[in-house]
C-alpha cells in the first residue's frame, strides 16, 4: 500500500493564508511572488497543503511505481526566507541561478531572505522554464 500524498491541493483560500503572515515585509514579498509565479505561468494560485501556494499541477509517476501530484511552481513564505519551488529548468540551472541574486539552493528548491535581493526577472523566468519542463516531460 503506498503511501498518502501530504501536499495536495487544497480549498484553503491563497489571499486568506498570505493574509495571516506576521511579518509585513514576508507579506508584501509573498504578495509579489505570487503575482510573479502566476503570471510565469499562466495558472491560478492554489493552496497545496497548509503553506505552499502552488500554480499548476502535474501528475508523476517514477519507476519504482510512485506516483503523485505536485504544483509545476510553488512557494512558501516562510520564517526564515521564501522558499520557491522550482524543480523543472535544470538545463539551464545553473546559468539561471548565477544571474538570480543573492540566494541559497537546494536541489529543487530556491532560497531568498528578501524578494529585493533577487532579479524578479530571472526569478520569473526560472518559473516559466520550471513550468515549461515539466509540463513537456508530464504531458495531460
Amino acid at each position: 500500500m503506498a503511501a498518502e500524498q501530504k501536499t495536495k491541493p487544497t480549498a484553503l483560500s491563497v489571499a486568506d493564508f498570505i493574509a495571516a503572515v506576521e511579518d509585513p515585509n514576508r507579506r508584501a514579498d509573498a504578495e509579489a511572488a505570487c503575482a510573479l509565479l502566476a503570471e510565469a505561468t499562466g495558472e491560478p494560485a492554489t493552496m497545496w497543503g497548509p503553506s505552499i501556494v502552488g500554480f499548476g499541477a502535474y501528475h508523476y509517476r517514477y519507476d519504482s511505481g510512485h506516483e503523485g501530484d505536485a504544483p509545476l511552481v510553488g512557494f512558501s513564505p516562510r520564517k526564515a526566507n521564501l522558499v520557491f519551488y522550482l524543480s523543472g529548468c535544470e538545463e539551464r540551472r545553473d546559468e539561471l541561478l548565477g544571474r538570480l541574486g543573492k540566494h541559497k539552493a537546494g536541489k529543487g528548491c530556491v532560497y531568498v531572505n528578501r524578494l529585493a535581493d533577487v532579479d524578479a526577472a530571472v526569478l520569473k523566468e526560472m518559473a516559466a522554464a520550471s513550468a515549461a519542463s515539466l509540463r513537456a516531460r508530464y504531458p495531460g
